[in-house]
């Protein structure tokens, strides 16, 4: 995994999805008895929607400059690499 530990640490659990399911559920079954489909779609997309405002407005899950930051480092390194074989060949 080329990714720094703290990113690695979250990509490799599904703490956040098994989170999104659990209110989901409980929400649901605070209700138990939808009338139709689309009461149930609604109610899921308002819990999509209040878990997307945390998202925005909470705290950065990554940092996504240091990731960009290490991929362009590691594309000039590999661009390096290939430079200086294509030298040597």
């Amino acid at each position: 995994m080329p990714f720094r530990e703290a990113y690695r640490k979250r990509l490799r659990t599904s703490n956040s999805i098994e989170r999104l399911n659990e209110e989901s559920r409980r929400k649901e079954r605070v209700i138990r008895i939808f009338p139709n489909d689309q009461s149930l779609i609604r109610l899921m997309g308002a819990v999509l929607m209040e878990h997307h405002e945390k998202w925005i407005q909470g705290k950065k899950y990554f940092n996504m400059e240091v990731y960009y930051e290490e991929r362009d480092e590691a594309r000039r390194h590999a661009l390096a690499q290939r430079a200086a074989h294509l030298q040597v060949v």
